[in-house]
């Protein structure tokens, strides 16, 4: 009898394992015991001593064709769990528990000087009021005015409204604008759109962006990488029109026209052709060798080293090197324009050419960037700004380095102190600063309507600087930090007048206090084998730069502390900067 002919029960005899024949199985009836069933069909079920006695067998819950094998970690009857509900979908971890209730919600803490009232009022600048939004807890922060909208209309979805935000916060980030505005101008993006509990992220090169609808919904997160910067302040202040037109809920301006908008200001060319930058670049440096003591020979040799070294750095980049090899090539021509009016015993200040052609150079505005991004607490794209400032600056060092190395192997007498003694002449070097300013200013692609007003606020700038370092006999670092924080102050009064950047209005005005000759004396000591002096002088140049950058900044804080409307907004703090 096969195992299934025998009920599926097991026979532990030997000869009962055997697989036996259709005839066997058809003429063998087998004498039962008392206490074995039979079959209705005729055939014995085989039981086991274990059966269950008549009388005391579990009713049946239903005819089964076959056999039902059940284990022993079976639940008994009547304890199995509840049936799931029907068409209940897997949930998340942001749903609300089965639990709780909200009649039975645990009480809020409330601080013992409950939670202060916050006013943003509409005058004071959407900067500002984003800045102030971003530094408070999401749970303080006042919920956004619903946009005007038709009857039924649910507006735009949010991947699109997070898509554009990142789109501006990429132009902005890569147009050299500090991390924190760019994040306060993606907030204030969001909030045009009516999503509340935004929070963006920038660093040097990402931007990310996350919405939550609410505690108990998923929250959706986009990101974006910025692989390109390009420095141009007519586009940057274009971004900065938009963001200002979105934050006024009177403009009503939809997606699509934002969008519009964002590709149209994409395709704008630069307002400078490449010429017109290189002549920059030559007006530049000639007028920061006039700063230092150059004569009219000395102009037209920067100029022309600095023209070279522009050509040079298009062509590099033309080839797709890296920008430190950039301003490598681009160092090496005043340099060595420099040396060679030495070898040739003309009688110019050679010192003067080469420190005109290094302000063409020193990143200034990566400069100031990186330090207002450490003053507000950003620190990692801090770090990585002022690691690319190091990058290029040391770029800026190995060119000058290498002619000037040479140089001096070939004989040429450089006199590290032929560009301090010329007689001071104020209102030429009043002038050189403000051509400085201006050459910078197109340098930077700023519209040809902000020109006049930084090339003015340059003026400024080295006017206060004499007054202090040449007059008042005060210390050049001193009289830098004070120069730079008129700039920043000014530059902020502008940008609030114009409802734009500061950037354009004061990253070319710091133009005429960067610090060209320390880094030339510097370097030149290096290069005469006098390691200390060169470290003095550098360490000198280190600590202008961190003047000028740390002016700025704190010149725009000045001014937003005692803007009209600021004490109102109640701009908080980065608390996190406090160190607790």
């Amino acid at each position: 009898m096969s195992y299934r002919e025998r009920g599926g029960v097991g026979v532990t005899e030997p000869e009962d394992r055997k697989p036996v024949s259709d005839e066997a199985s058809g003429a063998f009836v087998p004498v039962l015991p008392a206490g074995i069933a039979v079959g209705g069909d005729g055939e014995s079920s085989v039981t086991s001593e274990f059966v269950i006695p008549a009388g005391l067998d579990v009713p049946a819950t239903g005819v089964e064709s076959e056999s039902q094998t059940t284990s022993e970690f079976a639940l008994p009857e009547g304890l199995a769990p509840p049936e799931p509900v029907p068409g209940d979908q897997e949930g998340s971890a942001f749903s609300t528990p089965r639990t709780y209730s909200v009649r039975h919600a645990p009480v809020a803490f409330t601080p013992p000087s409950g939670i202060p009232v916050v006013s943003l009022t509409k005058d004071v600048p959407w900067q500002d009021r984003m800045r102030t939004m971003l530094r408070m807890p999401v749970a303080e922060r006042p919920a956004p005015e619903p946009p005007a909208r038709a009857e039924g209309d649910t507006g735009p979805a949010v991947p699109r409204v997070l898509d554009l935000t990142l789109r501006i916060g990429e132009l902005l980030l890569a147009g050299g604008e500090g991390a924190e505005d760019v994040e306060a101008a993606m907030f204030a993006v969001c909030r045009s759109f009516g999503l509340d509990r935004c929070e963006p992220t920038v660093t040097f090169t990402q931007l990310s962006i996350t919405y939550q609808p609410s505690l108990v919904e998923d929250p959706v997160t986009a990101s974006r990488i910025v692989r390109r910067r390009v420095t141009d302040y007519t586009r940057l202040a274009a971004v900065f029109l938009l963001v200002d037109d979105l934050s006024d809920l009177e403009n009503a301006i939809s997606l699509e026209e934002a969008y519009r908008r964002l590709a149209e200001i994409r395709r704008n060319r630069h307002p400078y052709p490449g010429w017109v930058l290189t002549g920059a670049s030559g007006l530049l440096a000639g007028a920061a060798s006039m700063l230092v003591g150059g004569g009219v020979v000395v102009f037209v040799a920067a100029a022309l080293g600095a023209m070279l070294g522009d050509r040079l750095a298009w062509v590099c980049s033309g080839r797709g090197l890296p920008e430190f090899y950039q301003f490598l090539v681009a160092a090496m021509p005043p340099a060595a324009i420099g040396v060679a009016l030495t070898v040739a015993h003309v009688d110019v200040a050679a010192s003067a050419v080469i420190t005109g052609g290094l302000f063409a150079l020193l990143p200034g505005r990566a400069l100031v960037a990186g330090v207002q991004d450490g003053l507000t607490g950003y620190y990692i794209t801090a770090s990585a700004r002022l690691l690319e400032v190091m990058y290029l600056f040391v770029g800026i060092v190995v060119g000058v380095l290498l002619v000037l190395y040479f140089g001096v192997k070939l004989g040429a007498q450089l006199n590290p102190d032929a560009a301090l003694g010329s007689a001071e002449r104020p209102l030429w070097q009043l002038g050189a600063s403000m051509l400085l300013s201006l050459t910078f200013a197109v340098l930077l692609q700023q519209e040809r309507s902000t020109v006049l007003a930084v090339t003015l606020n340059g003026g400024v700038a080295w006017v206060v600087y004499g007054a202090m370092h040449d007059v008042g006999e005060i210390s050049p670092v001193a009289s830098t930090a004070v120069a730079a924080g008129v700039v920043g102050l000014f530059g902020q009064l502008l940008s609030r007048y114009r409802f734009a950047s500061a950037l354009p209005y004061t990253t070319a005005a710091i133009g005429p206090l960067l610090p060209g000759s320390a880094t030339y004396f510097g370097l030149l000591a290096f290069a005469q084998n006098d390691v200390d002096a060169g470290l003095v002088s550098l360490t000198k140049a280190a600590a202008l730069a961190m003047a000028i950058a740390i002016g700025v900044n704190l010149g725009s804080e000045l001014f937003r502390l005692f803007l009209p409307g600021a004490a109102r907004a109640g701009r908080k703090s980065a608390k996190r900067t406090r160190g607790f």
